[in-house]
């Protein structure tokens, strides 16, 4: 009985310090002992986002007419064929309804920012292939949505340059963060 007793005790505690050993090994090369440092090329992978001001905006050109066969084709059966009817959010309309009691946050009454419209449609849409589209196709994405919302004419392009120039209806609905540790971009 005392040799069972002996073995389940040592054969735990050399378990043990196996276990220990091997993390002390793989603590040398990373601090919680997996995986390793980021290399400039992962990180610019996941470095996608677009500020305010079109920093990060990629090289490329879209204008209305191409963006309306690639929403036709890819968005409308989420956004409907004109971006009001759905079954998902509404993108065109609302306009005036943000002091209403039912009040339609779309593309046009409630977003501040043009270039926030690029970052999220290269970020997730579609929803079912998220970052698929090219930067050509964000781009007259973004033109087709804009033109909708009655924010460019019919005969616009959008690149690097006028994006960040367009003006959204709402620019003025939001105020700025005076916190210090805020990032302006």
């Amino acid at each position: 009985m005392s040799r069972c007793r002996t073995a389940s005790f040592v054969l735990p505690a050399m378990g043990l310090s196996l276990l220990l050993s091997g993390v002390a090994v793989a603590e040398e090369t990373s601090p919680y002992g997996f995986g390793h440092p980021a290399t400039d090329a992962e990180i610019a992978a996941w470095n996608i986002d677009i500020g305010p001001t079109g920093i990060g905006l990629p090289p490329g050109r879209g204008t209305v007419q191409q963006g309306a066969a690639i929403y036709s084709n890819k968005c409308s059966a989420c956004h409907g064929p004109t971006g009001v009817e759905g079954p998902q959010s509404q993108l065109v309309g609302g306009q005036g309804s943000l002091t209403t009691d039912k009040p339609i946050k779309t593309i046009g009454s409630f977003w501040p920012y043009a270039t926030t419209l690029y970052d999220y449609v290269h970020r997730a849409m579609p929803l079912n292939a998220p970052q698929s589209l090219m930067p050509d196709e964000v781009y007259a994405v973004v033109a087709w949505l804009l033109h909708q919302n009655g924010i460019i004419p019919a005969d616009a392009a959008i690149d690097a340059q006028t994006l960040p120039a367009v003006k959204m209806p709402n620019r003025e609905g939001f105020v700025s963060d005076p916190r210090p540790d805020v990032l302006s971009r």
